[in-house]
């Protein structure tokens, strides 16, 4: 007689599973989900092998060529690179340019997108502004420099740009300003409507409950929540003037000194022309006509470092003073 096998119980192990998700090894994953992901690995490493080449290119061609005499000296002309002074003209041009151009872009661009998101009535007018700093944000910086040129020759522009009994030129800090101030405008539009989008309704109606009319909500309630999102758009739209040449060279001049257009002191400035570092860059740059390539690279390592300093500071902005009001706060652990 055969003998019983004894019962042998459940394991109360589970059985182990497949795992899934980001946790699970790489050679579990399909062919093709492993072909993306070294892909996205490889196109990372190599966006950041040409960045830090950039960098370090200009760190070196910096510490080389780079010396505080040429931040305070103004250029001069000379067949030698050592007599022909520093860029403080063009740090200076590069400087005024900004100020003109963010004090023109900030208040249209925050005023556009305001009344965009906040009234938006006709709608097909709306419909048409966005089109519009949609256009201008996808218009190369050439055309505009171009079309500026043209608009400021006009005589009843004259009173705005270097000008002698022959005519105006359309060219002055104040033209070449106001054609940067539509560089900058789509950076500061885009920054301040998606801020106004992400606000909550609740804010609004809970200001309109206190009795607050629609305007008086826009200024106390709705704009301080956005402030980080304008300045981050200003911070943005300042980077882009920074770094335009072709609106530099045709409507500033592209001059290495700053030519002041008469005696008065401030209007005498925004009249004339000048540089700015990207037109002294492209001045005196191997391919240029300056003769002074190695200030050009002192310059570029300069402007360098201002562009990294704008980049920090956006994310600098972005963490200040806590959380927004449209964005959820975190809860510990999570």
């Amino acid at each position: 007689m055969a003998s019983a096998q004894p019962f042998s119980a459940p394991s109360l192990v589970p059985p182990r599973r497949r795992r899934h998700g980001r946790r699970s090894p790489l050679r579990s994953w399909r062919l093709r989900d492993q072909a993306v992901f070294v892909l996205a690995w490889t196109v990372g490493i190599g966006l950041f092998m040409i960045v830090a080449a950039l960098v370090g290119f200009f760190a070196v061609r910096g510490a080389q060529y780079l010396r505080p005499e040429l931040l305070v000296t103004h250029p001069s002309p000379s067949v030698s690179q050592a007599g022909s002074g520093g860029f403080l003209d063009a740090i200076e041009g590069t400087v005024l340019l900004g100020v003109i151009g963010l004090l023109i872009a900030a208040p249209l661009g925050v005023a556009t997108a305001v009344w965009v998101i906040e009234y938006g009535r006709p709608r097909w007018l709306a419909r048409t502004v966005e089109s519009t700093v949609e256009m201008i944000a996808g218009t190369p910086d050439i055309v505009l420099a171009i079309f500026g040129l043209a608009l400021f020759e006009l005589g009843v522009f004259a009173p705005l740009s270097f000008s002698e009994p022959g005519g105006a030129f359309g060219r002055s800090f104040l033209t070449a300003g106001a054609m940067m101030s539509l560089v900058a405008l789509p950076s500061v539009y885009v920054a301040t409507r998606n801020g106004l989008v992400a606000t909550p309704r609740q804010l609004r109606e809970a200001s309109y409950a206190l009795g607050k009319t629609r305007v008086a909500t826009i200024r106390r309630v709705v704009l301080p929540g956005v402030r980080r999102d304008i300045a981050t758009g200003a911070t943005l739209g300042l980077g882009r003037i920074i770094g335009d040449t072709a609106i530099v060279i045709l409507l500033l001049g592209a001059t290495l000194r700053i030519d002041t257009q008469s005696s008065t002191p401030l209007l005498g400035l925004l009249r004339g022309t000048g540089s700015t570092l990207t037109s002294y860059i492209y001045v005196n740059s191997p391919a240029g006509e300056g003769g002074a390539p190695q200030k050009a690279y002192a310059a570029a390592a300069l402007l360098l470092l201002v562009i990294i300093g704008l980049n920090w500071g956006v994310g600098r902005i972005g963490r200040i003073g806590g959380p927004p009001l449209h964005e959820p706060k975190r809860r510990l652990g999570a």
